[in-house]
């Protein structure tokens, strides 16, 4: 499996990729397509914040698994209609198996959450916000690219510009995100704080700004 960014999004190009060790060349990542030797994995979004992740009614404010979309035979318990059908339930009527298996030697996946959201969620405003356009520009040219940083720079050089930003990456690569998913055409919501949670609306601190 390979993954790639949409793009028509520039600044979502590369948050989604494939990840390869070997030399930066053609016929050698060709290779690693065609043996898995090399091929080390995909990152990509939170498969959860698709918009019909799950099954339900947005208006009803019906969210429901598959199993439980079952229970009630695809009827939704408030309105008495057929309810929207998501993703997962897909997955699992395609499924040859009960549970999930990863074949031997499969290459891995991991699941990130961009940089803006994340500070987005810290400041209390959306991604898109120039608030938090301009807290990222100031830690990507203090620590390196959104992705190392959400990855590979040491949480305590994130901590000495943000504290909050700091706990959030670190919930991230210890896989303790907050997952809601979407439905009915409705986002699903990742988060890395719960509600009150210390960090929440804080002032990330770039040396720009300090």
């Amino acid at each position: 499996m390979v993954s790639y960014s949409d793009a028509h999004s520039p600044p979502r190009v590369s948050r989604e990729s494939t990840v390869f060790d070997v030399d930066l060349d053609y016929f050698a990542v060709l290779r690693a397509l065609r043996t898995g030797a090399g091929h080390e994995g995909t990152v990509e979004f939170f498969p959860e914040e698709g918009r019909y992740h799950l099954d339900g009614h947005r208006k009803c404010d019906v969210r429901m698994a598959p199993e439980q979309t079952r229970e009630h035979g695809g009827i939704c318990p408030v309105c008495g209609r057929p309810l929207t059908v998501g993703v997962l339930s897909r997955v699992e009527e395609l499924a040859d198996r009960e549970e999930a298996v990863r074949p031997d030697g499969a290459a891995g996946f991991r699941n990130l959450v961009p940089l803006p959201e994340i500070v987005g969620e810290i400041l209390g405003v959306g991604p898109q916000s120039k608030k938090v356009l301009a807290e990222v520009d100031g830690l990507i040219a203090a620590l390196g690219p959104e992705q190392a940083i959400l990855e590979e720079v040491p949480v305590g050089d994130i901590a000495a510009l943000s504290p909050p930003l700091a706990e959030a990456v670190d919930r991230l690569r210890r896989s303790e995100a907050i997952r809601e998913p979407g439905y009915d055409g409705e986002y699903g919501t990742i988060r890395l704080f719960g509600p009150g949670e210390p960090g929440q609306a804080d002032t990330v601190t770039t040396p720009a700004l300090f």
